[in-house]
């Protein structure tokens, strides 16, 4: 699955879990509703610090993950 893809899976899952409409979601993190509405729908962003506030609502944040690059095409050093 992609990153994005998951992202917005994830979010979506945790805001419904916590029994929060997306309205909610975003004034309590001070974001604004459109932003949830395309984070959720997997729209391309690039407002880490956004994606962050969302994400510290249910305790979580967006951070470098180590990938197994065997699979794919190893950079070269």
């Amino acid at each position: 699955m992609p990153a994005k893809t998951k992202l917005a899976q994830t979010v979506k899952e945790l805001r419904k879990r916590h029994g929060l409409t997306q309205v909610q979601a975003a004034e309590y993190a001070g974001v604004g509703l459109r932003f949830v509405r395309d984070l959720e729908t997997g729209k391309k962003t690039l407002r880490m610090d956004k994606v962050n506030s969302l994400l510290y609502l249910f305790g979580l944040e967006l951070g470098p993950v180590p990938v197994d690059r065997k699979s794919d095409n190893e950079i070269e050093k």
